[in-house]
């Protein structure tokens, strides 16, 4: 049976949630006031992640339960789906972005302004927030290097920690600084706060030089290769998460597991000794409360992406390396090699 409405105060607005007592996550029982509820607990750091960020809501209307899916292009019958556009009957104070996805379609997404957007999607079922790295004052040039460390099958985050440290020390060498978060699954992100001079095609180069660099000095551990069955048991240094439209899971954004967890921003120190299993919806907001934004400096620092950008000429130059394949939605780009599997390749030969 649903229950009542009720409104919650936030700042200076009461953002009604209906039906709060819906479950959302049964194995813990966690309700859906329960999830804005810890939301407005992590305010600051949630706020911080998505602030004048176009942001894609992860919607989970029915909650997290066994067997639900997320609806894909291929398949959109799933119990959860990406929201890229203002919901119809927003409120006024939900505040848009226009931008342009990669085959030229623009579109008005939520810009959270404030905190009471993120408690207002929150009572429409959003679990997961998917800012994009720019902010709406410039949609065009990204503000972020975002650095996706993704486990590949026979590997875990400890890999991905281990790969971490080595990607830190790179940064370090060329005079950039990162800042570490567990996905809220396997892998760690890592974010570099960059200087808004750069184009989405620059920025993505520049994580390609990066990543190549990496699988260098990390033969055995590090692979940028985009087609999984060249991947092998490494950590994948997914170079398209700098592309126009993809996106990351905020800080502090649920990820739809059973047990409710988030991605939790790190200290350096506890890199190598946490697991993503340590940080939910249950023990965020006292970690919140004792070490607050751990991310904060996301937002106040702004490096060169120069010297990764040299390292895209010296490539070039020294090694005859270009481009790499875009994901497949996206219409060819110049400089692109072939967009085919090499097995589909060589069976073409």
């Amino acid at each position: 049976m649903a229950t009542e409405a009720v409104e919650i105060k936030v700042g200076e607005r009461a953002v009604r949630v209906s039906n709060p007592d819906k479950v959302y996550f049964a194995e813990l029982g966690l309700t859906k006031r329960q999830i804005v509820e810890y939301f407005l607990s992590v305010g600051d750091g949630i706020l911080g992640a998505l602030r004048d960020r176009p942001t894609t809501l992860e919607r989970w209307p029915g909650g997290v339960f066994e067997g639900a899916k997320l609806s894909t292009r291929a398949d959109n019958r799933g119990d959860a789906f990406y929201q890229k556009r203002i919901p119809k009957g927003a409120p006024d104070y939900v505040e848009t972005a226009r931008i342009t996805f990669p085959s030229g379609r623009p579109a008005d997404e939520v810009c959270p302004t404030e905190l009471a957007v993120v408690a207002w999607a929150a009572n429409l079922g959003t679990l997961t927030f998917h800012p994009w790295p720019v902010r709406r004052a410039d949609v065009d040039r990204p503000d972020q290097l975002r650095i996706d460390l993704d486990p590949q099958p026979g590997t875990d985050f400890t890999d991905a920690a281990e790969v971490a440290f080595e990607v830190r020390a790179l940064l370090e060498s060329l005079g950039l600084a990162a800042f570490p978060k567990t996905s809220g699954g396997r892998g760690l992100h890592l974010y570099v706060p960059i200087e808004p001079r750069w184009t989405f095609v620059e920025a993505r180069r520049a994580l390609i030089a990066l990543g190549r660099e990496m699988e260098r000095r990390m033969p055995d551990q590090v692979t940028v290769k985009w087609w999984k069955e060249e991947r092998g048991r490494r950590i994948f240094i997914d170079y398209n998460q700098m592309a126009r439209d993809r996106t990351i899971a905020s800080a502090y954004s649920i990820r739809p597991t059973q047990r409710a967890l988030v991605s939790a921003p790190l200290s350096w120190d506890e890199v190598g000794h946490v697991h993503p299993e340590d940080f939910s919806v249950l023990t965020m907001p006292e970690r919140f409360a004792r070490v607050g934004d751990l991310h904060a400096g996301v937002a106040t620092e702004a490096y060169s992406l120069e010297p990764l950008l040299e390292m895209v000429e010296r490539d070039q130059r020294d090694h005859d390396l270009g481009d790499m394949p875009y994901p497949p939605e996206y219409p060819k780009m110049e400089g692109e090699p072939k967009r085919v599997q090499p097995s589909k390749a060589r069976d073409d030969a």
